[in-house]
């Protein structure tokens, strides 16, 4: 084995673990590194304690395109856009970097996870390499947010200038029920 080949393992298994340590599943893991499915399991497993996840990854547009997922992932793409266009960034180094500047922005979800994954941020830029998805601009905010490519646009008015009737109403009716749980005194 060559330094160099040495050199690119040794990169291989900084970016897995970084990957890893982001939340990537398997499959992402196995398309964004050369190595080997073994090799990337005990790596997992070596961080995490416990195996990848299974099951198969995203493959609908349509969790996208929801109320809170869209602001999530438009905040996401838009970030994605800057870093390719301005800091000449590209590919996993791009998704990486702007779902650490993404997660800087958002809280957590009750669980304690991010509403957006690393997987599904990854698998929105393919989406939007393939042409599938892309972001239209709001005529009320001006705010660029993803949208199905082949609906229309016109007059398209975003999620947060016109929300659903529920949007927010499980985390409020989950806090109320927390509160008076918390208020009430205890049954013996």
């Amino acid at each position: 084995m060559t330094k160099k080949s040495v050199v690119t393992e040794a990169q291989e298994i900084q970016l897995a673990i970084e990957l890893i340590n982001l939340g990537a599943r398997l499959q992402l893991l196995e398309s964004e590194t050369s190595l080997s499915r073994e090799r990337l399991l005990k790596l997992y497993k070596e961080l995490k304690g416990v195996s990848p996840p299974k099951g198969m990854l995203p493959f609908s547009t349509d969790w996208f395109i929801t109320w809170q997922p869209n602001i999530h992932s438009s905040l996401f793409i838009n970030i994605h856009k800057y870093l390719v266009e301005h800091a000449h960034v590209s590919g996993i180094e791009a998704v990486m970097k702007a779902y650490k500047l993404y997660l800087e922005q958002v809280e957590p979800d009750p669980s304690g996870e991010p509403v957006l994954s690393l997987t599904r941020a990854w698998t929105l830029v393919r989406f939007f390499e393939s042409k599938m998805l892309e972001t239209a601009t709001c005529c009320k905010c001006g705010g660029d947010f993803v949208v199905h490519r082949l609906d229309l646009h016109e007059d398209y008015v975003c999620g947060l200038c016109h929300m659903p009737s529920r949007a927010g109403k499980t985390k409020k009716l989950k806090e109320e029920a927390a509160a008076a749980s918390a208020s009430s005194p205890a049954r013996v």
